[in-house]
Formats: C-alpha cells, structure tokens, sequence
C-alpha cells in the first residue's frame, strides 16, 4: 500500500505529513480567546459533583424539553432534554442555583440558542435580568 501523501497545514499553510502539524500542535493548545484563558474551570464556577446530581435527578422528573415551543407539542412529539438552564442565569453558584423553580429541562439546540441570545454569543448584547 502506498504512504499518504503530504497536506497542507491550514495555520502554517507548510507541506508537512499526514497528521497534526509538528510545528502548530503547540500553537493548537492555547484557549480559544483571552477570555477563556481566564475563566475558571467548570467545577469552580459550581458545575461540580452536587450539580451533577441535582441534574440529573431534574431530568429524571422533567424528561422532555421544556422550551415554549415544546411546551405545546403533545407528549408524543416532545424532544428529550438533556441540558439544564438556570432561569436566573446564575448557574448553580447563585442564590437559586438547586432550586427546581429556576431550572429548565432542554434540548442542547434550545440551551445553546438561549444561552447564547441571553449571555451575549455571537455578538449580541447581554440581556440583563436585574440582578
């Protein structure tokens, strides 16, 4: 069997061998932006084993996505959910963070789109809830 041929790295743009780049895998391990680079890790901002299982046990209660467009489909049709939104946007640091009146069962397209719509992504504003 023949070897592969060479490719062109897309950062370097450089002939090198199949595979990752020698000279842009360091390069590839950075953050994707200087924001990340300072965020805390996941289990600082609370996301840690008690989260876990508080979502779960949620899901479990709440199976189906809970978004306004799948609050009217009949059972039958709904979705599962897999994400769980924190209404105030707080995350499980806030003052409401395992309570269940301010969680949300979603589908991971429905989280991304609100949390994206309310946190600023893609170049929206943040929307501010008063708190």
């Amino acid at each position: 069997m023949p070897a592969r041929s060479k490719r062109v790295c897309n950062g370097c743009r450089q002939s090198v061998p199949p595979g990752p780049c020698p000279s842009c895998k360091p390069a590839q391990r950075k953050r994707w932006s200087p924001s990340e680079a300072t965020r805390p890790s996941a289990a600082a901002r609370g996301y840690d084993e008690r989260w876990r299982k508080t979502r779960l046990a949620y899901l479990e209660a709440n199976p189906y996505c809970q978004c306004t467009v799948c609050e009217r489909l009949p059972v039958y049709l709904k979705p599962p959910a897999v994400d769980v939104h924190h209404l105030d946007n707080l995350g499980p640091k806030g003052p409401r963070g395992h309570d269940w009146s301010n969680l949300q069962g979603l589908t991971h397209g429905h989280h991304s789109r609100i949390t994206a719509t309310e946190d600023g992504g893609f170049g929206r504003p943040k929307v501010d809830k008063g708190h």
